[in-house]
């Protein structure tokens, strides 16, 4: 099964770049969205000839985050949300169950705006931690898709010195990622690569993706109990709807 997550930075303008003929192509099983940036009723209806359902949770503010999940199979269970109105009217977080597994689509909140925003994301990772590990007890099987927005380590930034004070590769967000792995996640292209200079985000200034110096912030993290099922994880940097990439994990 191929499970693909891409924050598309806004599917309208993501469809006018050729999204649709991209996802034919590659296929995949599930694909996670973060960054809608549109309502339902904004949104064509590009999946349905491509055999897919599209489940959306949207953001109260138009033209605003939103994620998605679009699967050729039904889930049994669609989990809108997160059950907290601060980060819901963000629309920020949705939830698929199969049979066997769940994936999320989870667009986590930037903090580059300022210090109002990155306060918001710092109590946003408290929550999503506990959050996470609460849903892991009755849904143990657990992929979750989506952007971070943090930086892990050295070697997922293009210039980690220079870097060192910027949003999204603070000590702290580094610190949040390494204690949510701990807790039982496994980054799950690290399984598979453990080279630099692959990076799934890029600024749209100084010919940022053309250089390569980007940022690796988009995660499919799987739970531990998934780790026998792993069967591969790549990026997909040559797909260019967005300022991000679309990222890959492939499980039994």
């Amino acid at each position: 099964m191929k499970i693909i997550s891409y924050n598309v930075n806004g599917i309208r303008a993501a469809l006018k770049k050729g999204f649709t003929e991209w996802l034919a192509q590659e296929n995949p099983d599930i694909l996670c969205l973060q960054e809608l940036k549109a309502h339902p009723d904004q949104i064509e209806p590009f999946y349905k000839e491509l055999g897919y359902e599209m489940y959306t949770e949207t953001a109260d503010k138009k033209g605003y985050s939103g994620v998605a999940i679009l699967t050729k199979e039904t889930p049994k269970n669609v989990a809108i949300g997160c059950d907290n109105p601060l980060y819901d009217t963000e629309g920020r977080v949705i939830r698929a169950d199969f049979e066997d597994f769940s994936v999320m689509s989870v667009y986590m909140p930037s903090g580059t705006s300022g210090d109002i925003r990155q306060d918001f994301k710092y109590d946003w990772l408290d929550f999503f931690y506990e959050y996470a590990l609460e849903l892991k007890k009755t849904h143990p099987n657990l992929v979750l898709c989506g952007d971070y927005n943090i930086a892990h380590t050295e070697i997922d930034i293009h210039n980690p010195v220079s870097n060192k004070k910027s949003s999204g590769f603070l000590p702290e967000e580094r610190a949040w990622l390494t204690k949510f792995i701990d807790a039982g996640f496994i980054d799950s292209f690290r399984v598979f690569n453990d080279q630099p200079h692959h990076y799934s985000w890029w600024s749209y200034r100084a010919n940022a993706r053309a250089n390569n110096k980007g940022w690796r912030i988009d995660y499919n993290m799987v739970s531990e109990e998934m780790s026998s099922r792993l069967k591969g994880a790549h990026i997909l940097p040559e797909a260019k709807h967005s300022d991000h990439c679309p990222i890959v994990v492939e499980i039994d």
